[in-house]
């Protein structure tokens, strides 16, 4: 045995490293083996949990000690000891055994905390506010569009709070959680607690609010310490001001929280928000999610945040309206990134450009010295007009952040509360109203901070084709941009989670991020916004409810289906099951409201093909037939619930969703089928991928339903007309088919509408519309398939069709066109994949990397007969369909094969 040849490493609970808040009584444990060897599996484990770092030192698990577990299981591992206790801390460690009679060392001791499981575990703490908003006003959901005219500009204050309180012995450990709401930063003794952006992420708040938990321990002195807070509106009052997708108030500015003190001597004390508190307005003064920030440095407070500030024109806070709290355990929104401009121009006296070099999510950051009252507005944009200012006119204008000056030397500011989609910063320079104008004020720097959701990279890819690295990181920047709290659609005009993204983008979402833990809060969301009679919106949060063009934005199967393709997602890519218990009221409950709404098993509304590429301006489904792709959705929504109650023991639900997908799939031939042309619908690439790709087309027509697929794009020359449901399918049929060929041709190139046209246009996130429209969104990452295909496809990374969690993984490089080298790499739940090849006129070079405690298959190209070397030796393959077919464990491989 030998320890040195096995470790254990990258322990996560509840998909996080050392997670704060952890809120299920049986917490999930995962850890990746590493090994010197190849082939390498576990075969057994042993986990250890303690209260007292001390006692895992000691080897003891006074909480839970699994003792030796035979099992090669290593991810959504239930911790199964004693019931864990509210805010406390546990530290945990694990050992593994593996089938070469290694045993490895114990691994480095991690911990998580447990967050607020009860009510009353908050220790009386109250929700406070500067004040109330009246009932009558409240506005919720929300208004879409500017609202009623009547109801003016209806501004609120931007509160402060401050509490001052004793410590009188050593502290041990010191947590504090809180919720403010819309947004909130807190700070104690005047320092900034934590890097988070934009807390608490976004819910439906009269449904439930998230708290955040933070380990403060390092921020306390020993003798007397403040704590403070700031509050912005956010998504829970949007004022009516500027832009704004949509109007509405669940009340004015509020907050809860509690902070826990354990000191050294096993003793405990509680500070909690209460009408103890002092509050004032602060020196933000206007704030909405859309319309942006204004700041008046005049307004500060010097010490607002410290330790003996005097507080006494302060009013005490007021008792507030309570939520339902839940425990924020995804990653958080924070700065991930920081640009420079590329380049800067004076348009004219006190009015500049400057161009970042990237669409982005983020916020402008100044650095600026000048005369007290002096203004500077910085107004994000896209793109330019053609005078080379801002041009916000298809993202929400008006929408500017505002910064009035103190006078003090250099100021830095950012914005707090608000965000943008921007490439462009138009700085203008605004005299204080008392002077002409603004020449003792300079602007010293102007910076881009790229904010997104804070979650782990998991994937990299790069090949030979510099269009399609290009299109690769055109793709990534609008998933980066719009990956925040939700999965919006675009960083500015609308900010809403639109439903259909997260099924058709989440192949290419988990190649690149790991989104588990974001995901399972966006399921949250949706059980929570689920209607009573099992309508899944096709926005959530569901803010405003979308009922006009017949309510299609509102209700669209393409949309709602996501409630049951997201967790079959989550359970494939992650083999967490708990998602499919947990949401499986709500999928019948959807299919339920589906089968309300067929006729004779047809479903005829929805969105369809949305955006696809028509003789009219893209927009509403243009090519393919009302319903099409609606019934082909409700088909497979019966076809995987027939899977999932067979997976959850659940039999006669079994036969039940069994018996219905079928009716269905009979329907929807003897509607759409056309036996004489073999082609379904209107024969547009949507009709026949999605039926290719959800198996409703029979085997023996399916060849030939394919090569009518193909031979449309061939006629079009291989231009693309698929818009934001159909391009998904069109992508998996081809890649399934063998036709990679097709995917290079349609997708190598600038001439048509696509991503490489995109790109000639300039754009540096992929766009709303395939055209590059300048009068809609240029960071959308609706339209974003082809990342799926690079993973899969190009690089060749996939699991079998059996696998979950990638424990069987499949090596199947596709050689397409030009391309002379690709390489990707996956951190897959037991760790890193990685396939690199090369080929040339005298051979094809493949390098894989398998992770320990999984398997492979690899898919060579190669002829019948054609020798393939692994490493340096001859392999022992199978010949199937012009590849060598080569089964391995885990290790580092290299394949050839050379060209005769």
């Amino acid at each position: 045995m030998n320890a040195q040849q096995l470790s254990v490493y990258h322990l996560h609970c509840q998909q996080l490293e050392n997670p704060l808040g952890v809120d299920v009584l049986n917490p999930k444990l995962s850890w990746q083996l590493q090994s010197s060897q190849q082939n390498v599996l576990q075969t057994a484990y042993q986990v250890l949990v303690a209260d007292d770092e001390a006692l895992l030192k000691k080897n003891i698990g006074n909480v839970w000690d699994s003792k030796k577990v035979n099992s090669s299981a290593s991810i959504q591992i239930n911790y199964s000891g004693k019931v864990l206790e509210s805010a406390k801390r546990y530290f945990w460690k694990i050992k593994v055994w593996d089938n070469k009679g290694n045993v490895s060392a114990w691994s480095d001791v991690v911990f998580w905390q447990m967050g607020l499981l009860k009510q009353t575990d908050w220790k009386n703490a109250k929700w406070i506010a500067y004040e109330n908003l009246a009932d009558s006003l409240k506005i919720f959901p929300a208004e879409h569009g500017n609202g009623k005219k009547e109801w003016g500009k209806r501004p609120d204050v931007l509160p402060l709070f401050r509490k001052e309180f004793s410590v009188a012995k050593k502290i041990k450990q010191a947590t504090a959680f809180i919720c403010g709401l819309g947004q909130f930063e807190m700070s104690i003794n005047g320092k900034k607690v934590g890097d988070h952006f934009l807390d608490p992420g976004w819910t439906k708040y009269n449904k439930q609010a998230q708290y955040v938990t933070f380990d403060i321990t390092s921020y306390l002195c020993s003798t007397v310490n403040t704590v403070a807070v700031m509050l912005g509106n956010g998504f829970y009052y949007i004022p009516g001001e500027r832009y704004r997708k949509m109007t509405g108030a669940y009340g004015y500015p509020k907050l809860i929280a509690r902070i826990l003190i354990e000191y050294s001597d096993g003793t405990i004390e509680n500070i909690v928000s209460n009408q103890t508190w002092k509050t004032a307005p602060s020196p933000i003064t206007f704030s909405s999610i859309y319309g942006g920030e204004n700041y008046d440095a005049r307004l500060e407070q010097k010490g607002w945040n410290e330790t003996g500030f005097d507080d006494r024109q302060w009013k005490q806070a007021v008792i507030a309206e309570p939520h339902l709290l839940v425990s924020q355990t995804a990653a958080p929104v924070k700065v991930m990134q920081e640009f420079d401009p590329i380049s800067s121009k004076e348009l004219k006296n006190d009015l500049w450009i400057y161009d970042m070099g990237q669409n982005m999510s983020g916020i402008p950051a100044i650095k600026v010295k000048g005369r007290k009252g002096d203004t500077v507005r910085i107004t994000c944009a896209e793109l330019l007009k053609e005078d080379g200012t801002a041009n916000q006119k298809a993202t929400g204008s008006s929408s500017y952040f505002q910064y009035i000056l103190n006078g003090n030397a250099e100021e830095d500011w950012q914005p707090r509360f608000a965000y943008y989609g921007f490439r462009y910063v138009q700085v203008d320079l605004l005299p204080d109203v008392n002077n002409q104008d603004t020449a003792n004020t300079k602007i010293i720097s102007v910076k881009a901070l790229h904010t997104r959701n804070s979650t782990a990279t998991t994937g990299t890819f790069r090949c030979s084709n510099e269009l399609f690295n290009k299109t690769f990181n055109l793709i990534k920047w609008a998933i980066n941009s719009n990956m925040q709290s939700i999965f919006t659609d675009c960083p500015h005009r609308e900010r809403l989670g639109w439903q259909e993204q997260l099924h058709l983008m989440g192949n290419a979402l988990q190649y690149n991020y790991d989104i588990q833990s974001l995901a399972v809060k966006i399921m949250a969301d949706i059980r929570a916004e689920q209607n009573a009679n099992g309508l899944v919106p096709s926005t959530i949060p569901e803010y405003t409810e979308m009922h006009f063009a017949d309510g299609y934005f509102r209700d669209s199967p393409e949309w709602g289906s996501n409630v049951i393709l997201f967790p079959w997602n989550l359970y494939q890519w992650y083999g967490n099951k708990d998602e499919l218990t947990k949401n499986y009221t709500a999928m019948q409950k959807y299919v339920n409201y589906l089968h309300s709404k067929d006729s004779s098993y047809l479903l005829m509304y929805g969105l369809s093909d949305w955006y696809d590429l028509g003789p009219n301006r893209p927009g509403f489904c243009q090519l393919t037939p009302m319903g099409l792709t609606a019934t082909a959705y409700y088909y497979n929504d019966l076809v995987l619930m027939n899977k999932i109650a067979a997976m959850l023991g659940k039999t006669t639900d079994a036969v039940t969703y069994a018996k219905w997908a079928d009716k269905i799939k009979q329907a929807f031939n003897k509607a759409y089928y056309h036996p004489e042309t073999k082609q379904y619908g209107s024969g547009s690439q949507t009709s026949n991928a999605i039926a290719v790709s959800f198996g409703l087309v029979n085997e023996k027509e399916k060849a030939t339903v394919i090569e009518n697929i193909v031979k449309e794009i061939q006629q079009r020359n291989y231009s693309l007309t698929s818009g934001d449901i159909g391009f998904h399918h069109l992508l998996k049929v081809l890649y399934e088919a063998g036709r990679s060929d097709v995917i290079y041709l349609m997708n190598n190139r600038n001439d048509v509408p696509g991503y490489g046209y995109q790109i000639a246009k300039g754009a540096t996130a992929l766009t709303e519309s395939w055209l590059a429209a300048p009068i809609v969104s240029n960071n959308h990452f609706m339209l974003g398939h082809l990342m799926e295909w690079f993973y899969a496809g190009l690089a060749g990374i996939q699991q079998s069709n059996t696998s979950v969690g990638y424990k069987e993984i499949q090596i199947k490089p596709e050689l397409a066109g030009d391309i002379t080298n690709a390489k990707a790499t996956f951190q897959s739940p037991y760790g890193l994949i990685k396939s690199e090849w090369t080929k040339s006129v005298i051979a094809f070079n493949l390098q894989v990397e398998i992770p320990a405690n999984s398997t492979a298959v690899v898919h060579i190209p190669a002829k019948n007969g054609q020798t393939v070397l692994q490493n340096g030796k001859k392999a022992t393959v199978v010949y199937v369909n012009g590849r060598a077919v080569v089964k391995i464990g885990s290790g580092n491989y290299e394949f050839s094969v050379e060209n005769n």
